[in-house]
């Protein structure tokens, strides 16, 4: 096509077929062809139009502006079309890129939900069932205890159902003091001694902080009563304007014989939830019971 094109510019003085070859050359997405093509064309195009004035001068001379038009074309239109082109392919993966990220924010917010669902009512229905089975073997022996249990149960599924309303509004930040009480409810009730030691109340950790601890407090309690066989817990609280340190050590089997729930939920939810606050967890494990400890620094991780 570039051949034809010289060919019609040196004997019939027509130069502007070269405007349809730059606009084919435009279309080209291979970089290194692109410039390639471009540049043999422009200089095809350039000395074809100047000896044109030796073959057709009188033509030349009568349309020489349509000319200086052909050339600025044969300039501009191939990296117009290449650009415009690049944008339409950039802005196709922009739109798949953002709707990747949306299905990922779906996924990450179900996820999210998930955790929280089963740190928040996990602990609370292990509770209930922890009380209605000590109600059901007082029902006979002492009646009066079991309607205590009972009344016990009630509260705690109408503070489960709280939790779960302020969870599911996003409005709620689980408070470490009130956690405290709620596990050393749940420990209590499942006959494992618990032994409390360090700060109750967090008054250098920021807001989201104070969250991601409850939550892993949570989360850890409900392994130790669920799958740890202990009878004894310790829970210890060290509290730095730097860092917040959460220690829970039980007595019991070690987390290896935990089964699925300390890798599913339990453990992977707990890194989750520090990997966003830039903290870390540290298991010691073995046949005479399993050591938790939490660091989070109370700076938490910024983007950048």
């Amino acid at each position: 096509m570039m051949l034809i094109s010289v060919g019609m510019s040196l004997f019939y003085g027509y130069v502007y077929f070269s405007l349809f070859i730059a606009f084919f050359i435009g279309n080209v997405q291979h970089k290194s062809g692109f410039i390639s093509l471009y540049v043999v064309h422009l200089v095809l195009t350039v000395v074809a139009s100047a000896s044109s004035y030796f073959t057709q001068q009188e033509l030349f001379l009568s349309q020489w502006p349509f000319l200086i038009l052909t050339i600025l074309g044969v300039v501009l239109l191939p990296i117009n079309t290449y650009n415009r082109r690049k944008r339409q392919k950039l802005e196709a993966q922009l739109s798949d890129a953002k709707d990747r990220i949306s299905q990922l924010l779906v996924f990450e917010e179900r996820q999210r939900i998930a955790r929280d669902l089963h740190d928040t009512l996990g602990q609370k229905l292990s509770l209930i069932g922890l009380k209605s089975d000590l109600a059901g073997r007082l029902i006979d022996k002492d009646p009066d205890t079991a309607k205590v249990e009972i009344q016990d149960i009630n509260q705690t599924a109408r503070t489960a159902l709280k939790e779960v309303r302020d969870m599911l509004s996003g409005m709620r930040i689980t408070k470490f003091s009130e956690e405290i009480k709620h596990v050393k409810q749940l420990l209590e009730a499942a006959t494992i001694q618990i032994d409390i030691q360090g700060d109750k109340e967090l008054k250098h950790a920021p807001s989201l902080v104070e969250d991601v601890i409850s939550m892993i407090l949570k989360e850890a309690v409900n392994n130790v009563v669920k799958h740890s066989h202990a009878t004894h817990c310790n829970i210890t609280t060290t509290e730095s304007a730097h860092e917040t340190v959460l220690t829970i050590e039980d007595n019991g089997v070690g987390i290896e014989t935990e089964g699925s729930s300390a890798s599913g939920h339990g453990v992977n939810g707990m890194i989750d939830r520090l990997e966003f606050v830039n903290g870390k967890l540290e298991i010691i494990s073995d046949e005479n019971g399993t050591k938790l400890t939490v660091t989070i620094p109370n700076v938490m991780k910024q983007e950048g």
